[in-house]
C-alpha cells in the first residue's frame, strides 16, 4: 500500500512538472494578448483575426493542453511510456466532460495502474512485441474512455462544482486560515510535494470558477525570492559572497514568479530560512483570501498583474510578504565572520 501512495505522489509531482510549461506559456501569452488587444479581445475579434488575437488564441491553445499533458505524465510516471496514450486521452476527456484538472489527475492515476496490470497479460513470446504498441494503447484508451464517460466523469465534475461552492461559502475567518495554510505550503518546499499539492488545489479551484487560490499561489510564490533579496540589500554582512552574487537572480525570480531561486538559501540554512519564507508567504496568502483577490491567469508574475482584480493590492500584498520574510531573516540569521563573508562556496 505504501508503494501505491508513493506512486501516486510521484505521479502528481511528475505530472505537474511536465504540465507547468504549458501553464506558464499559455498564461503569459493570454496575458500579452489582453495587454495588446484589450480584455474584450475574445469576443470582439475573430480567432487569429489580428496580431493580438493570434497571441491570445495561441496561448489559449497551449493552456488547453494542460489537462491532457497532466493525465499523460501522471500515468507515465506510474507505468512508463505505454501509459502515455491512455493517460492523455483520459485527461482530454476530463476537460471535455467538465471535471478539468481534478479529473485529469484522477484519470492519469487510473490509467497508470490500468496499464501496469495490462502489462501482466500472459502472451506467447511471438506476440509480446505487440503488447506496448497495439494491445495496451487500444485497450487502455477504450477502458479509460468508458470509465470517464460512464463512471467517474460526472462524480468528478460534481466534486469540482462542490469545491467552488465550498470556497464561495467560507467565512472570512475560515478563508484567512486557508490562506495562511496555502501560503505556507507554497513556500515550504518550493517545487516539492507540498508546493505542487497546493498548486494542484489552486488549479482545480480555477477550473471550477474560483480564482482566489490560484491568485494566492502566484503572489505567495513571488514572495520568497523578494524577501531574500530585500534582506541581502539591507544587511550584506549576513550573507556570503556567493549568496550576495545571487541578488540579480532573486529579483528576476521575484518578478517572474520563479520561487526556485530561493532554494539554495533554504538548503544552506533551512531552520532559519524556511520558516522565514513561510511566514511571508502565509501572510500574503491570508491577505489574498481575506480580500478575495482574483487573477485570471495561471502563472506569470508581474507580467499578468494587470489581469488582477486589484493590481495595487497585488503589488502591496507581494511587498508585505517580502518585507515579513526579510524581517524574519534579518532577525534569525547571525552576522557572518570575515572568512564566511568572502567564502566562494
Amino acid at each position: 500500500m505504501k508503494q501505491v501512495f508513493d506512486d501516486i505522489k510521484n505521479g502528481l509531482m511528475s505530472g505537474v512538472s511536465f504540465m507547468l510549461p504549458f501553464v506558464v506559456a499559455g498564461g503569459i501569452l493570454v496575458a500579452l494578448g489582453f495587454l495588446i488587444g484589450g480584455v474584450d479581445i475574445p469576443s470582439s475579434v475573430d480567432v487569429y483575426g489580428n496580431f493580438a488575437s493570434t497571441i491570445f488564441w495561441v496561448g489559449k491553445r497551449a493552456f488547453a493542453l494542460m489537462t491532457p499533458v497532466l493525465g499523460a505524465y501522471v500515468a507515465y510516471s506510474i507505468s512508463d511510456k505505454p501509459a502515455l496514450c491512455p493517460g492523455m486521452v483520459g485527461g482530454f476527456l476530463a476537460d471535455e466532460l467538465g471535471s478539468g484538472f481534478l479529473g485529469a489527475l484522477v484519470a492519469g492515476i487510473i490509467a497508470g495502474f490500468l496499464v501496469r496490470e495490462l502489462k501482466k497479460i500472459p502472451l506467447p513470446d511471438a506476440m509480446r512485441s505487440v503488447l506496448p504498441t497495439l494491445i495496451i494503447p487500444v485497450a487502455g484508451v477504450l477502458v479509460m474512455g468508458l470509465l470517464m464517460v460512464y463512471v467517474i466523469g460526472k462524480p468528478l465534475t460534481a466534486m469540482s462544482t462542490g469545491l467552488t461552492g465550498w470556497l464561495a461559502g467560507m467565512s472570512t475567518e475560515s478563508a484567512i486560515i486557508l490562506g495562511l495554510i496555502h501560503g505556507c505550503m507554497i513556500a515550504f518546499d518550493m517545487g516539492g510535494p507540498l508546493n505542487k499539492a497546493s498548486y494542484a488545489f489552486a488549479l482545480a479551484a480555477s477550473e471550477a470558477g474560483n480564482w482566489i487560490p490560484l491568485t494566492t499561489s502566484c503572489i505567495a510564490a513571488m514572495t520568497p525570492p523578494l524577501g531574500i533579496a530585500i534582506a541581502i540589500i539591507i544587511s550584506k554582512k549576513k550573507f556570503s559572497k556567493v549568496e550576495r552574487s545571487a541578488l540579480p537572480g532573486l529579483i528576476t525570480g521575484a518578478l517572474c514568479e520563479i520561487t526556485e531561486f530561493a532554494i539554495p538559501f533554504a538548503v544552506s540554512d533551512p531552520f532559519r530560512v524556511i520558516p522565514s519564507l513561510m511566514a511571508g508567504s502565509a501572510v500574503t496568502g491570508a491577505l489574498c483570501y481575506a480580500f478575495s483577490m482574483t487573477l485570471h491567469a495561471p502563472h506569470g508574475g508581474m507580467f499578468v498583474v494587470f489581469l488582477c482584480s486589484n493590481p495595487l493590492l497585488f503589488v502591496l500584498f507581494w511587498l508585505i510578504g517580502g518585507a515579513i520574510t526579510a524581517a524574519c531573516l534579518l532577525l534569525l540569521k547571525k552576522p557572518l565572520t570575515l572568512e564566511e563573508l568572502e567564502a566562494e562556496d
